[in-house]
């Protein structure tokens, strides 16, 4: 591990956004193989640009919506829908967020988000939360 600290900022950030149950799932299936990779986005994506200042987490989540839409990383959008309740961002703000996907990155892209973030509202009502 190339930066305590980082990782520390890291791993509160992530915790944070994720939420535990997700990064203690995550931490105990990391292997001997995979754990530079795991240090790399704890430090790279949570512990240096996650935990910056200058924008909220509810801005950051949108903002990675949005992205991961265009991109096509299904997985990711669904766990990144799945932390707006810890980031703040609301149903009206993921809407939002793929209402420009549709724009900028394609309808069959923001389609296919709109259904995965549908999808994953759904499943958090009906789970009560």
């Amino acid at each position: 591990m190339a930066d305590a600290s980082l990782y520390d900022r890291g791993m509160e950030t992530r915790r944070a956004v994720l939420g535990d149950a997700h990064v203690n799932g995550a931490t105990e299936r990391m292997s001997e193989f995979d754990s530079d990779f795991q240090s790399f986005i704890t430090e790279g994506a949570w512990g240096s640009v996650w935990a910056r200042p200058g924008l909220s987490k509810r801005e950051r989540s949108m903002i990675t919506l949005a992205l991961l839409a265009a991109l096509g990383h299904d997985e990711e959008l669904a766990m990144h829908v799945r932390a707006t309740a810890n980031t703040g961002a609301s149903p009206a703000d993921i809407k939002e967020a793929l209402l420009h996907v549709a724009v900028y990155a394609g309808v069959p892209a923001a389609n296919r988000a709109f259904r995965i973030a549908r999808e994953q509202l759904e499943k958090r009502e009906e789970a009560g939360q």
